[in-house]
C-alpha cells in the first residue's frame, strides 16, 4: 500500500537518510562533505517545514518539505526512484498550494527538466557561492 502522510517525528532519522543520500547522488558535482557538513543544521531545522512523507509497506521512500511556498526539497529513496514518487508528492504540494517556488542547481538536469515538465518556470539565475555552481529560482503558479 502506497500512502502520503504529514511528518511525525519518529520518522526523522529515515527522512535525514534520504535527505543525505539523495543529495550526495544527485549532485555529484558538489564534494559530498558539503552535505555532510550541513546535516546536523538541516536536521535541527526540518522539523520547522511543512513535511509531507511518502510510504510504500509502511516503509518511507521519499518526501518532500514545504517552508513559506518554498519547496525545499524532494527526496525520493534510491531505489525508488522513476517510479513517479517525485511527481506524486508534488501533485500533492500542489494541492495545498497556490503558489510554488525552488531553487535547482543547474547542473542537476534531472531536477531541472522535471520541474519545467511540471509547468515551473525559470525566475532568476544566481550563482552560489558556496559551491560555485549555478542555481535556477523557479516559480509554478495555479
Amino acid at each position: 500500500m502506497e500512502n502520503i502522510r504529514n511528518f511525525d517525528m519518529k520518522d526523522l532519522e529515515s527522512i535525514m537518510d534520504i535527505w543525505l543520500n539523495s543529495n550526495i547522488d544527485a549532485h555529484s558535482f558538489i564534494d559530498e562533505n558539503y552535505w555532510r557538513s550541513n546535516y546536523d543544521m538541516v536536521k535541527e531545522l526540518m522539523p520547522k517545514a511543512d513535511l509531507y512523507v511518502y510510504e510504500v509497506e509502511e516503509d518511507i521512500v521519499g518526501f518532500i518539505g514545504i517552508q513559506d511556498n518554498y519547496i525545499a526539497g524532494i527526496f525520493i529513496d534510491q531505489s525508488f526512484r522513476g517510479k513517479n514518487i517525485g511527481k506524486k508528492l508534488l501533485d500533492f504540494g500542489k494541492e495545498r498550494y497556490e503558489i510554488l517556488s525552488l531553487d535547482v542547481y543547474k547542473e542537476n538536469t534531472r531536477a531541472l527538466n522535471f520541474y519545467l515538465r511540471e509547468d515551473f518556470e525559470v525566475a532568476s539565475e544566481s550563482l552560489d557561492e558556496v559551491n560555485n555552481k549555478t542555481e535556477l529560482s523557479m516559480v509554478w503558479k495555479r
